[in-house]
């Protein structure tokens, strides 16, 4: 049988041995309708006690309000274990004053102008955010990087590493500096999806030079 991908159409893509599909998996594209947030095809969340329908928003990114000034940018492929929590730059406060005290909230006619952080917070592809880590504001985070449960990620981490604890650090890197060049610069999550199905073994085999095999002639020029 030849190898396939799932439905990127569908919200809920995981169908289970009955025929019924897993409600606490959904792909976010379709299960998120936020003016300040953007997430890429394929990029998926699992909960236990999964939210209703149009509730992922608020449980993945409490604080991100509509009139917020920053963005959340998450890529393709990624994935999103149960108990992460995006801590968005609208939750911060000031603080190189006296006081953190955010007088301006409880003013109507200041607090829709009033955010003294409005950093943007960046996933990039085929990220996998374990069990409960938290991503605070402002964090870029690179393409490949794997994220250890209740890691606490803050600024930036680079593509293809391993990060854990709290503040999160670099425990290793996934691949050489030259393989992760290449793994960039072939960009797969970007492939047309009949190459992707096919170069499945590949992705999952660890092999840099397998996966080059499988580019689309366009991401060998």
């Amino acid at each position: 049988m030849p190898a396939r991908l799932p439905d990127a159409t569908r919200i809920h893509p995981i169908t289970l041995p009955d025929g019924s599909s897993h409600a606490g998996t959904v792909f976010l594209k379709h299960a998120i309708d936020h003016p300040r947030i953007e997430v890429g095809d394929f990029t998926y969340a699992s909960d236990f006690d999964p939210p209703s329908a149009g509730g992922w928003a608020d449980r993945l990114v409490p604080y991100l309000f509509d009139f917020a000034q920053e963005k959340l940018v998450i890529g393709k492929f990624c994935q999103i274990a149960h108990g992460v929590r995006f801590i968005s730059a609208a939750a911060n406060h000031a603080h190189r004053g006296i006081t953190t005290f955010p007088f301006q909230v409880f003013d109507p006619d200041t607090m829709l102008g009033y955010q003294p952080d409005t950093r943007d917070t960046l996933v990039g592809h085929d990220v996998w955010l374990g069990y409960g880590a938290q991503v605070m504001p402002g964090a870029r985070i690179g393409s490949g990087v794997i994220v250890g449960a209740g890691a606490v990620v803050r600024g930036a981490v680079p593509d293809y590493a391993v990060v854990t604890g709290n503040p999160a650090r670099v425990v290793r890197m996934r691949f050489s500096d030259t393989e992760i060049a290449e793994l960039l610069a072939l960009a797969w999550w970007n492939w047309p999806l009949g190459h992707i199905a096919a170069a499945q073994d590949a992705l999952q085999s660890g092999n840099v030079a397998a996966l080059a095999r499988h580019a689309p002639a366009s991401s060998c020029q």
